[in-house]
């Protein structure tokens, strides 16, 4: 048994089955939700952006390309490896659609499937393909690779699939200049006392910006439902005392 996560070297339960934590599961899980939102972006930013003829200026010995190929690096057909490149002279990496595609028949390969044969025997065997419903695109691959990924997160390979998925997002950001949804908490900070807390959308635990608190959605529930009563009456106290004073 494995005593810290793959991903993120933090402690694991006792006697846990896990190579990945539940908070790297959840940061994984989210990436996949998000991952068909920028499809759908970088459909839109294929096309070079295209203005009004300028006089002056450098000419060109060639006509632009009709699509953008930073973009294209992405969306485009590809292996599901990166192939050999002895020259250095390969830019972009694996595209999103064949990334997704062979983790997922790599995850079915790995999965046991329960078979009966003609004599009533139960076998353990690797499941021999995927079945996507709605067809192998990137919306159906993601839904697919969430539904296993409870699975994954037991595999010794699980580290492999949270880095090609986060370098994966990573590129995906660049190029549509999003980044995840930081929301600040109205409770202050159980360690530090300090209004310091944050939610991210792609994180599990609510964490303090200056200590190293981290609390569960329900730890920081219970502990706002104890602080903020008080600190709403030491509030209304405080504002009828200035109104008294003036």
């Amino acid at each position: 048994m494995n005593d810290i996560c793959l991903s993120c070297f933090g402690r694991l339960p006792d006697d846990s089955p896990r190579t990945g934590c539940e908070a790297c599961q959840y940061r994984v899980h989210t990436w996949l939700r998000e991952l068909p939102r920028h499809q759908v972006l970088l459909q839109d930013m294929l096309r070079p952006d295209t203005g009004p003829a300028r006089r002056g200026g450098v000419g060109r010995a060639h006509a632009p390309l009709p699509v953008r190929l930073d973009v294209l690096d992405l969306t485009g057909p590809g292996q599901p490896v990166l192939l050999a490149d002895p020259h250095g002279d390969q830019t972009g990496g694996i595209p999103m659609t064949p990334l997704l595609y062979g983790w997922a028949r790599y995850l079915a390969a790995d999965f046991p499937a329960v078979r009966t044969d003609g004599h009533g025997t139960l076998h353990i065997d690797r499941c021999d393909g995927i079945g996507v419903r709605g067809g192998a695109d990137v919306p159906g691959l993601c839904r697919w690779l969430d539904a296993y990924l409870p699975y994954a997160a037991t595999r010794p390979w699980w580290d492999d699939l949270y880095e090609q998925l986060e370098q994966l997002l990573h590129r995906v950001r660049r190029l549509t200049h999003t980044r995840p949804v930081t929301r600040a908490k109205d409770a202050p900070c159980p360690l530090c006392s300090a209004w310091s807390l944050v939610e991210r959308e792609d994180e599990l635990h609510i964490t303090c910006t200056i200590c190293p608190a981290r609390l569960t959605p329900d730890e920081y529930a219970a502990h706002r439902t104890a602080v903020m009563p008080q600190l709403t009456a030491l509030a209304l106290h405080i504002a009828a005392a200035q109104q008294t004073a003036a």
